[in-house]
């Protein structure tokens, strides 16, 4: 069934679902007709003569050049042509699928003042998939994405380029293979396409579901190294959570006992100490501060994928242009921003922990490095040299973009968000951290057929899918191999998936 947009219920869980699973999408038939009514006033006004920005007027800081009715329709195609100025590979597929469709919804608002048929080409590429080829880098985040979303309209006008059944083609040959009629722009067509932060919001939206995904498997880890670890349990009941009240430490202990329940760790059998390290106990004190991050940045996209990012703003009922400034990306910069910087943060906790296992001084009574012959062999010494290298890269990148603004435009645009280099590095943080996590896989996994003990349910679960690709390190071999198997199976969520159809969902 086809997901409706309306300008008011576009969720992270739904633009994923359009994004990545490829669900078709509607507008509603009220949205159309507020799309209607809207064009009807940028018509009115514009054959009334009245000045509005970009429609009648140059841009930035050619705002205050005014245009001649002849000239309205070839300034759209000029604008699309100067905007699409971007560089670099093309984006991912299902990055550009979620930034159409946030389109889609900021103009089902009918505030955006274009023709119907604008939207309902995005609507069409969008349920035949063809996708747009756009570079990644050019959005400075104000203005909206203009360099990415401009490489979408070119399609508009059936130039530019697109992925369609597999080819890269030309936008024209593209459409035609699809059945879609190429538009045109006329007056305000092109701006409205381009006009917002829709794919620097999208791609933060789908990181967002992403780090939820991975902070689970940080508790997966962080259970199995716990058991390895032979740790004290007391610090991951919900109680001492409770009274502190951060909702998402609540949510990381109960999802660590899940993953412990049934371990001979629970029945007084194996000795504990009476308190350990940081880097155990504090474990759902710092995945909550992740969790919560995340929750609050969710708000704030889910926010912006139903609100109005456009320039300018046409208020149909009351017969009103407004212009601003809703195109500015800061305000998803911001907490993404944060957001990034606390998955970092989890695999900075995870090697922590890693370092526990390897170390003889402090895993318990492991052999040096997880290997049953050490000295003639070296174990997963080199493999925390991995991850080292990966979170140094981490905490590079985790250097907020949101305070980089550089001016352009003459100083008209003086302040930009810079929000695209804040998604982009997300994903790259994002990358590192299946490797980080994965090796902290490895290494419990080494610790717990080390050991030999009753694990808990949700802990045997997660093993008996490590060892489905990844055999136990007798002796040493290359671990390049392992360490890319386990980052793809991180990134597969499959670890995940078959734990929580053990123990049941992590989030509650």
């Amino acid at each position: 069934m086809a997901i409706q947009l309306n300008g008011n219920n576009l969720s992270v869980e739904n633009l994923v679902k359009i994004a990545r699973e490829r669900e078709t999408v509607e507008i509603a038939p009220d949205s159309l007709e507020k799309i209607k009514k809207c064009r009807a006033l940028v018509d009115r006004k514009i054959a009334n003569h009245e000045i509005m920005y970009g429609i009648n007027t140059g841009i930035g800081e050619f705002s205050e050049t005014t245009l001649e009715d002849k000239q309205l329709e070839e300034f759209q195609k000029f604008l699309i042509y100067n905007h699409s100025a971007g560089i670099g590979e093309p984006v991912e597929k299902e990055f550009i699928r979620g930034a159409m469709a946030a389109r889609i919804n900021v103009h089902s608002h009918g505030n955006s003042g274009c023709r119907p048929e604008i939207t309902q080409t995005l609507v069409q590429m969008l349920n035949k998939d063809v996708v747009p080829v756009v570079c990644q880098k050019g959005s400075v985040g104000a203005c909206g994405d203009l360099a990415p979303m401009s490489q979408i309209a070119l399609l508009m006008m059936g130039e530019g380029e697109a992925f369609f059944a597999g080819q890269r083609l030309p936008g024209n040959i593209a459409l035609r293979e699809a059945g879609i009629p190429i538009p045109g722009l006329k007056a305000r067509d092109g701006l409205a396409t381009i006009n917002g932060s829709n794919l620097l919001t999208t791609m933060s939206g789908i990181s967002l579901h992403d780090f939820n995904n991975l902070l689970k498997h940080a508790e997966i880890a962080a259970a199995m190294t716990l058991e390895a670890l032979l740790a004290n349990l007391k610090p991951y009941d919900t109680r001492l959570h409770e009274l502190r009240g951060f909702s998402g430490a609540v949510r990381s202990a109960r999802a660590i006992r899940k993953l412990i329940e049934g371990s001979d760790l629970q029945t007084g059998k194996i000795k504990t100490k009476v308190q350990d390290a940081y880097s155990m106990r504090s474990t759902p004190q710092v995945l909550g501060a992740a969790h919560d991050a995340i929750k609050y940045a969710k708000s704030q996209v889910e926010i912006e994928l139903n609100g109005v990012g456009d320039n300018p703003i046409f208020l149909a009922d009351e017969d009103i242009t407004l212009t601003g400034a809703n195109f500015q990306g800061t305000p998803i910069a911001v907490p993404m921003d944060m957001a990034g910087s606390t998955i970092t943060m989890a695999c900075v906790l995870s090697e922590r922990r890693l370092n526990r296992l390897l170390n003889p001084a402090l895993s318990v009574g492991l052999p040096p490095f997880l290997t049953l012959n050490p000295g003639f062999n070296s174990g997963f010494m080199l493999s925390q040299y991995t991850a080292d290298m990966l979170i140094v890269e981490q905490r590079i990148l985790s250097t907020p973009a949101s305070i980089q603004s550089i001016p352009a435009a003459a100083d008209q645009e003086d302040f930009v968000s810079m929000g695209m280099n804040t998604a982009i590095k997300n994903r790259q943080i994002l990358d590192n951290a299946y490797g980080i996590i994965g090796i902290e896989f490895l290494a419990a996994a080494q610790a717990l057929d080390i050991r030999k003990f009753e694990n808990g349910r949700g802990v045997k679960a997660a093993m008996n899918v490590i060892r489905k690709y990844v055999d136990f390190l007798d002796i040493d071999r290359p671990l390049y191999k392992d360490h890319n198997r386990i980052k793809e199976i991180v990134k597969s969520n499959e670890i995940m998936m078959a734990v929580e159809e053990v123990v049941g969902s992590l989030e509650n």
